[in-house]
């Protein structure tokens, strides 16, 4: 039986597969975290359902689920899979929320599903960002540093000109997915520290813009994006009061993409120079 092996958060995971449909589906999304495993953690088996669009997919020693179509089936295996990526690391911080790399440094768009996270992540990653994820932020509270999970970049709608998809775009019955090798920044295949943390609202036929918020409100929204709290000291309210005091923290409006994507990068700029110069005043948000 053909498999796939993913290192992933340094978790050793196989999945094996009943045919080359769902074989090529798995590869195509989750192909940039292959390597070579001895001993996985966890092992799925996934396979298509004869003369069916239908799937399914179980863990070893477990009934397999049924899956309606292929967007269904990459949707069950990364809720499973982030299920288990916070069992097997319970160390990690796991925010819902997509991680870029500028400058060495990483920034953090948080927020909730359907707010344009993802396609704000696209747009920034066509203006040069290195891509770390799009869906998980595993913060390491020791370091603030977030580990990269850079499985295909996941749109629910074909974005605006000028950011269209690449030909190697995975394309299913609801969804969009970018391999991580079609990135136009590159992919980023270590821990990062992390440098800005934006939380993202998506705001229809108005202009971008930012706000620097406080550790308060900062913390506050950690907390309500957090994936694993209870694993955490103080059910997580601790290390999200951490990485708000470690971290400058800004509410983001998004609108048009490209001058979202100038907003978010001047940001970043502005607290690159910042870092760098002695004793440097707050920061509360670059010119927009």
């Amino acid at each position: 039986m053909d498999s796939l092996t993913l290192d992933v958060l340094g978790c050793g995971l196989r999945v094996r597969f009943k045919d080359p449909r769902t074989r090529d589906l798995l590869h195509a999304a989750y192909g940039a975290l292959r390597a070579d495993v001895r001993a996985p953690a966890v092992t799925y088996t996934a396979g298509a359902r004869p003369c069916s669009a239908a799937f399914f997919l179980g863990r070893e020693g477990e009934e397999p689920a049924l899956a309606a179509d292929d967007a269904e089936l990459l949707f069950q295996f990364e809720t499973d899979l982030s299920i288990q990526l916070q069992r097997l690391r319970p160390d990690l911080y796991f925010l819902h929320g997509a991680a870029l790399e500028h400058g060495g440094r990483a920034a953090l768009l948080v927020a909730a599903s359907g707010s344009g996270k993802s396609t704000t992540a696209w747009a920034l990653v066509n203006h040069g960002l290195g891509y770390l994820s799009d869906e998980l932020a595993p913060v390491d509270p020791r370091t603030t540093e977030v580990h990269p999970y850079p499985r295909a970049l996941c749109l629910k709608a074909r974005p605006p000109r000028p950011y269209r998809l690449p030909a190697s775009t995975l394309v299913t019955s609801r969804t969009f997915h970018v391999p991580a090798a079609a990135m136009p920044g590159g992919v980023v295949t270590r821990p990062l520290p992390v440098a800005a943390v934006f939380f993202v609202e998506y705001r229809p036929g108005g202009g971008p813009d930012a706000a620097g918020v406080s550790r308060a409100e900062a913390t506050a929204r950690l907390l309500a994006n957090a994936l694993n709290p209870l694993a955490h000291p103080g059910s997580g309210l601790d290390t999200a009061m951490a990485i708000a005091a470690a971290v400058p923290a800004f509410r983001l409006w998004t609108g048009d993409l490209a001058r979202t994507a100038e907003l978010v990068t001047a940001t970043l700029r502005h607290l690159d120079r910042a870092s760098r110069t002695p004793a440097s005043a707050p920061v509360a948000a670059a010119t927009r």
